[in-house]
């Protein structure tokens, strides 16, 4: 039996959850509220961190590249040529590079910001950082997002997808990123046309189903975020 140990809008955790959609993998998912860092799941990952993946074979297996690079070695030559890490060297680093600018640049220059002022703070106590949202971070990261919007522009520019010619991991991180801004109506979709061309195509696949029924308590979704044709 799996489960992963997630933040339902933790965009790494997304990320993730899309991977093992398309794996056909449904585990079981347990909600971690990372800042009561709850002994149990230190025990599973010392840094306490989301996500965590654990099955039987190998036990915990934490953080999301280690994750991806582990379904990769344990079931992605059975993908054949829909395989998520491609064969070939020159492939293989070009979709890591694109899912590091992903789940590490963007990250910290967008969907942090937007995640913890706008949805974590709302449900962390006062005395570990809870409160009203910062609106200078928020503001920053709506600026910085048109960045990686462009970005995605450029490549779908030159490539069916992200990093190529097939569906990749890179695809995958940087949906679930987007999607965390995009529930949140941060993404100015109509002024960059190819990666909302890009982002629909995505966002139509059976694995990301799941995501667009996530609800944060209390805050309504985007009135498109759950629209595949938006």
């Amino acid at each position: 039996m799996a489960v992963l140990y997630q933040a339902r809008f933790c965009p790494h955790s997304r990320f993730i959850r899309l991977v093992l959609g398309e794996f056909g993998i449904e585990p079981d998912l347990v909600e971690e509220l990372v800042w009561e860092r709850r002994r149990e799941f230190l025990l599973l990952n010392p840094a306490g961190t989301t996500p965590v993946y654990e099955e039987e074979q190998v036990g915990a297996v934490p953080g999301a590249e280690v994750i991806a690079e582990y379904l990769d070695e344990t079931r992605g030559l059975a993908l054949g040529e829909h395989r998520f890490l491609p064969d070939d060297p020159k492939g293989r680093v070009e979709v890591r590079r694109l899912m590091a600018w992903f789940n590490a640049k963007m990250f910290e220059e967008v969907t942090v910001h937007l995640l913890h002022e706008k949805i974590t703070k709302r449900f962390m106590p006062q005395a570990q950082g809870g409160g009203a949202p910062d609106m200078a971070a928020i503001r920053a990261a709506r600026n910085n997002i048109r960045y990686h919007l462009a970005y995605i522009g450029f490549l779908t520019a030159q490539r069916n997808w992200l990093a190529g010619n097939r569906l990749s991991y890179a695809d995958l991180a940087a949906a679930a990123h987007l999607s965390v801004a995009d529930y949140l109506g941060d993404v100015p979709w109509s002024e960059y046309e190819a990666a909302k061309t890009w982002y629909a195509r995505v966002k139509s696949r059976p694995s990301f189903r799941t995501l667009l029924s996530d609800r944060v308590a209390g805050m309504e979704a985007s009135s498109h975020y759950a629209d595949l044709d938006f």
